[in-house]
């Protein structure tokens, strides 16, 4: 076995594993939210993301530590406080990732053109899509 082909594919399970871990925190609600807010913001003491959300700080904690270890926050001791932004580095990443992973899939439709694999047939037709 070559063992260039081996440290290759341990590389591509371990991206492909942190791609999952970034896709699997934002395929939570709360965690989206979330992240939106920092989007917005740009920064974000804890109690400002609790207080936009009817959730306990105890759970925003619990989801803030997700987003940090999928590399998507980091969060800065600010006195008392923890000051959140997202992880410009990581969703860079995450960004470049799924446009490797899906290349030219979302083209915009004014370059794209009319797709004629998506003509719609009605339901009452009797005609049918060949």
């Amino acid at each position: 076995m070559n063992p260039q082909s081996k440290t290759h594919r341990v590389w591509l399970a371990t991206e492909a594993e942190r791609l999952a871990r970034m896709l699997k925190a934002l395929g939570n609600p709360v965690r989206f939210q979330i992240v939106q807010t920092l989007a917005e913001r740009q920064t974000c003491i804890t109690q400002e993301i609790v207080d936009s959300m009817p959730l306990a700080q105890s759970t925003i904690s619990q989801h803030l530590k997700v987003l940090r270890e999928a590399g998507l926050v980091r969060g800065e001791i600010e006195g008392p406080a923890t000051c959140y932004c997202l992880d410009t580095q990581g969703v860079r990443w995450l960004k470049e990732q799924i446009e490797a992973w899906l290349p030219g899939c979302c083209e915009p439709a004014a370059a794209a053109g009319p797709n004629p694999a998506l003509h719609l047939v009605p339901s009452n037709t009797t005609e049918r899509h060949r």
